[in-house]
């Protein structure tokens, strides 16, 4: 899945080597996407290849090309195909996931669960895309949760070992856009990636902080994060 920018990057190198046959230039990029700087083009184009959607030759200047497009989009293109919703990040990124309100299982109206929304998967290591589709929901005891709506991200990575959260686990987020210091939330970094982390201040600053000795405490101006929820709960399967 991909965020906003990185779909906008893909699309936009994807139509200019149509015209041209030549990617465009990182200055042309970061016009294209509004971006203070080129940095920012860096870590999109590499987001992007990590991915497998495009490729850097080698020994080649501006040489970029894109093997693959979303399959959202890719699927538009048919003609039998009208009208598609793309399965990635939506504009609205500062903004805490969109998760319906916590609701009963369908099935069983005096059931002592209830079901929430899994949307993706949340980095607890080198931040990956915060995904904001539903892919599945889950039953989870209505005393883990309590008031309020919450949802479900299935966690990537080692760097939360410490605080009890391990990678494969499926972390239960109460929606929200406040923390204070100790909580563990989704930190939406730069408006493109998002993270698992404990919330510090240093100063006037935001402080990540991991929970494994491996990773660094990451410091952003207040302006860099926005909380999009707490850690109420956590679910672990044994296989």
């Amino acid at each position: 899945m991909l965020t906003r920018k990185q779909q906008e990057l893909l699309l936009f190198i994807h139509e200019r080597m149509k015209e041209s046959g030549v990617p465009p230039s990182f200055d042309e990029m970061k016009d294209a996407l509004d971006l203070a700087s080129k940095s920012g083009i860096h870590r999109l184009i590499t987001a992007l290849e990590e991915r497998g959607f495009i490729r850097r030759l080698p020994n080649r200047a501006r040489a970029l090309e894109v093997i693959k497009l979303p399959e959202a989009y890719a699927s538009s293109l048919k003609p039998q195909v009208k009208g598609f919703s793309p399965s990635v990040i939506e504009g609205s990124l500062g903004k805490a996931p969109p998760a319906p309100a916590v609701r009963p299982p369908a099935n069983d109206e005096h059931s002592d669960s209830v079901a929430i929304p899994v949307m993706g998967r949340i980095a607890a290591g080198v931040p990956i895309s915060a995904i904001q589709n539903n892919t599945h929901d889950i039953s989870v005891p209505a005393g883990m949760i309590g008031s309020g709506e919450h949802y479900a991200l299935e966690v990537k990575g080692d760097s939360m070992i410490e605080a009890g959260i391990l990678d494969g686990d499926t972390v239960i987020i109460r929606n929200g856009s406040n923390a204070s210091p100790g909580d563990i939330v989704v930190a939406l970094v730069d408006d493109e990636e998002a993270t698992l982390k404990r919330f510090r201040r240093k100063g006037a600053s935001i402080a990540l902080e991991a929970a494994n000795p491996a990773y660094e405490t990451r410091i952003f101006g207040p302006d860099r994060v926005k909380i999009q929820g707490k850690l109420v709960g956590l679910i672990r399967r044994y296989h």
